[in-house]
């Protein structure tokens, strides 16, 4: 496991504003959050250099993009051994319909979230790609009626209240957008 970094309240808005839309300006975080741009820019700088902010993701609505029908597979693999987990592992990851892989314990070794035009596509997924492969014992597919985002990602330690209380310490609310169905 990594260091965690330490955060102050300040950070953490930034993050969460961020996190709400990460196209939001030097200018415009500074002034959110109460500190000058220079002082908000060297901030975001620390954050990605301690790796604390990875990057910045472009969402698509994958139904927009031809891709209606999502779903979670879940993929047991058999026998579960290092010289067949990474070249399966590196084939999923390349299907254009893969949206996201999990490594999990129990009794399911994978969980992959794919985006498909429809229930043939789906079918010809999980047939030729999946099954067919000879360390592939077993494949449950669950469709994905809606989806919600739950974000932004905090430090425990910034989070009081207890359980279904959102109150951030020093942030305040920022309002989370539901893109509804097919965000991800």
């Amino acid at each position: 496991m990594t260091d965690s970094v330490a955060l102050d309240t300040v950070d953490l808005h930034i993050l969460r504003l961020l996190q709400n839309d990460a196209r939001t300006t030097y200018r415009e975080l500074a002034a959110e959050v109460g500190v000058a741009p220079s002082t908000c820019l060297d901030r975001v700088t620390r954050l990605r250099r301690t790796g604390v902010i990875l990057g910045h993701q472009l969402r698509l609505d994958p139904a927009r993009l031809g891709r209606g029908l999502e779903a979670l597979l879940s993929v047991q693999v058999r026998p579960h051994r290092r010289e067949l987990i990474g070249p399966f592992v590196e084939r999923i990851r390349t299907l254009p319909e893969s949206r996201a892989l999990f490594h999990l314990t129990g009794p399911d070794d994978y969980l992959v979230h794919v985006a498909v035009t429809d229930t043939a596509d789906l079918q010809r997924l999980v047939l030729d790609e999946f099954t067919s492969r000879r360390e592939v014992a077993r494949v449950e597919t669950r469709l994905i009626f809606q989806q919600w985002e739950c974000g932004p990602l905090l430090p425990p330690a910034a989070r009081t209240g207890g359980p279904g209380r959102d109150q951030d310490v020093g942030t305040g609310p920022v309002p989370r957008q539901d893109h509804g169905a097919g965000s991800w």
